[in-house]
């Protein structure tokens, strides 16, 4: 083994990296926060009422508030997708995955959570055949399996609203608070406030506008920090040697440099990125061979089956798009989004264990690692992009599930229970009064979880327990005619009870006492992960198979579904051709799956034969991460532009006085080959 080079560490003498002062002065909080979240919600406001003046849009119903039409194109739907899926975890979780286990924390994160979004493209074209007119998924549920399924299923989608919106903030507030100084609590409260406005007035169409936005300046930063990491400070050459001299040191020679002016330690093995990795092969960072980043991976694939399949706010997307782009849409936008946690975390996330700052297990936990290697190589200068990153990330995926939450209040609760005779006007009230008490309320979460002790780590990692045991039920809901409604129901529940029971099983029997670390081991959180979503599998299929075989007839499910103005946008003769839609329906099923097997099962199995990476190697795998970075960005930035240049310059054309119907582009379907 190498020689431990005690010079490489920068020595700091503070026991935590953020443990001294904010590298930003606590006005910048509030002027990010508050100043910079009015800014960008009285810009993206402006855009789609420009957009609506100039290009000849109709005014803003309830259907378009809550679908935007029906007519997104892929581009645009990509982008969203990639905006949706990009939570404050994907930026700050994916890179404490790989201070913990090196380049294999990285890829369980974006591949264990990429597959999700291609899969559920085969439901977005499902939607598209049997229910185009419906609002929310709960909507469908009603249709085909009645009240108590209804209600069932409206508890499970506002549980996965609760827990990404509480992870939101969890991770944002506490990066805010880290870089600025900025209080916790005001920030988790503040924080909501910027995606308010736009949201309540321009409803979806304004939140994919603003999520095109946020995405484009993601990327930016995102490929800034790949630069800085690989080309401009370091090569891949440096971080790989630096790796090895991380994994060389004993606990001696850590206890000396995690040690403060006076000589004394505050060294403690599994606190600091120092010494051998356990679990990794050659105790190296430099491997796939790793059963802590394995099983890492296997909790990320299934919890997040639960935040998609069980988040109305990707129901929502697939409603919004054009039938021809839906397919298309998710799966680029899956690809694309792949390259944020990967690239992001095998930059920044390798180069704070490469460089060994004294980022602690607590901060890691709290999604500091990516804040704290920006500091480090970047300064002050460092920390603004990192927060305006992340900040991004809150209020793009913040505006979309305040918008999901407002459909399931407005459709499936107020006009569904309450007043069913509702017309439009009044659906759009509701929708907005939902939009604004949910973001004014959305940091109460965040602050409770806080308050239990509970990090964005934990919470990243329990959200299967809770929700998983919905997806298999939503997925036969559209997929298979013999579900059975009530076997939907005492799989959603019967399987969300056995979760929870073997996850506090588990918490006991392997240390003897149930306390919230011993909760949020990874073993037994991914043994309620797993008993969630099998589980609730078995019964569904033992109960629709054998006790209550159902012989449903899709052809029936849209007519159960009544729109609330006559706006049939999207919903045209074209847009349900039969032979495009099973086209389309072949052409997303092959490639969903096809990629699925590749990116779970081929790569990792590919990657074995290496072992612990050698230089060059790694140098390949690196360069793959910057391609697909760069690959990705110049896609999800200009793909919509092309697509939309018509209704651009229709604007530019109106607000130069130059009046101009704009064309619409060719979005033929391209499903010929499929």
């Amino acid at each position: 083994m190498a020689t431990f080079d005690s010079t490489i560490p920068p020595l700091t003498g503070q026991d935590s990296f953020f443990g001294g002062e904010p590298p930003l002065p606590e006005s910048v909080g509030y002027a990010v926060v508050l100043g910079f979240g009015a800014v960008f919600s009285l810009f993206t406001t402006a855009l789609v009422f420009l957009e609506k003046y100039f290009s000849g849009g109709a005014a803003i119903t309830s259907e378009k508030f809550n679908t935007a039409g029906r007519t997104v194109k892929t581009g645009l739907t990509a982008s969203v997708i990639v905006s949706q899926w990009t939570w404050a975890a994907t930026l700050l979780q994916s890179s404490n995955v790989a201070w913990q286990y090196g380049v294999s924390g990285p890829f369980w994160y974006a591949s264990g959570a990429t597959i999700q979004v291609l899969l559920f493209g085969v439901l977005a074209i499902s939607l598209k055949k049997v229910a185009p007119s419906a609002h929310t998924v709960c909507e469908i549920v009603k249709a085909r399996w009645g009240f108590t399924a209804h209600i069932t299923f409206l508890i499970f989608c506002f549980l996965a609203n609760i827990i990404v919106t509480s992870m939101l903030l969890l991770g944002g507030a506490a990066t805010v608070a880290a870089l600025t100084g900025m209080d916790y609590r005001l920030a988790s409260f503040f924080i909501p406030w910027g995606v308010i406005l736009y949201t309540a007035a321009g409803g979806l169409k304004a939140t994919f506008v603003a999520s095109y936005i946020h995405t484009a300046i993601i990327f930016g930063v995102l490929i800034t920090m790949i630069t800085m990491v690989y080309v401009k400070v370091y090569s891949s050459d440096t971080i790989y040697d630096y790796l090895e001299n991380t994994i060389a040191a004993s606990e001696s020679e850590c206890a000396a440099l995690y040690s403060f002016a006076n000589g004394t330690s505050f060294y403690k093995a599994g606190d600091y990125a120092c010494g051998p990795v356990s679990g990794n092969n050659s105790g190296s960072y430099l491997t796939m061979l790793s059963s802590g980043g394995l099983m890492f991976g296997i909790i990320n694939i299934v919890g997040n089956f639960g935040t998609v399949f069980v988040d109305q706010s990707y129901w929502q997307s697939a409603i919004a798009a054009k039938p021809t782009s839906a397919a298309r849409g998710y799966l680029l936008g899956g690809i694309c989004w792949f390259a944020i946690p990967f690239s992001l975390a095998t930059s920044l996330g390798l180069a704070s264990t490469a460089l060994m700052l004294p980022i602690t297990a607590g901060e890691a936990g709290s999604g500091l690692v990516p804040p704290a290697v920006a500091t480090h190589l970047l300064g002050e200068a460092g920390s603004a992009l990192i927060l305006t990153m992340l900040f991004m990330a809150i209020v793009s995926t913040g505006s979309a599930e305040s918008i999901a939450v407002s459909s399931l209040v407005a459709y499936d609760i107020y006009r569904e229970y309450i007043n069913p005779e509702a017309d439009g006007k009044k659906i759009l009230f509701v929708s907005r009064i939902v939009i604004v008490v949910f973001g004014l309320f959305m940091g109460v979460l965040s602050i409770f979880l806080d308050f239990l002790g509970l990090n964005l780590g934990w919470v990243y990692l329990f959200m299967g327990c809770v929700i998983g045991s919905a997806v298999i039920p939503l997925w036969n809901l559209m997929t298979w005619d013999k579900a059975s409604g009530k076997g939907a129901v005492i799989a959603a529940w019967g399987g969300f009870v056995l979760a929870i029971t073997g996850w506090l099983i588990g918490a006991a029997v392997q240390s003897g006492e149930i306390t919230i670390s011993t909760l949020g081991s990874n073993e037994v959180m991914l043994s309620g992960n797993l008993i969630a979503i099998c589980s609730s599998g078995i019964i569904h299929y033992v109960y629709s198979k054998f006790i209550d075989p159902q012989d449903f007839d899709f052809s029936t499910l849209d007519s159960k579904i009544k729109l609330v103005e006559n706006d049939v946008s999207g919903l045209s003769e074209e847009d349900q051709d039969p032979e495009m839609l099973d086209a389309a329906y072949k052409w997303i099923t092959v490639r969903g799956w096809v990629l699925t097997i590749v990116l779970v099962v081929i790569w990792p199995l590919l990657s074995v034969p290496a072992g612990k990476f050698t230089k060059d190697y790694f140098t390949f795998w690196v360069l793959l991460s910057i391609a697909w970075g760069f690959g990705a960005a110049i896609v999800i930035t200009f793909l919509p532009i092309m697509e939309s240049s018509a209704e651009i310059g229709a604007v530019f054309s109106g607000m130069c006085g130059v009046k101009s119907a704009p064309k619409e582009l060719d979005d033929k379907d391209g499903f010929d080959d499929a």
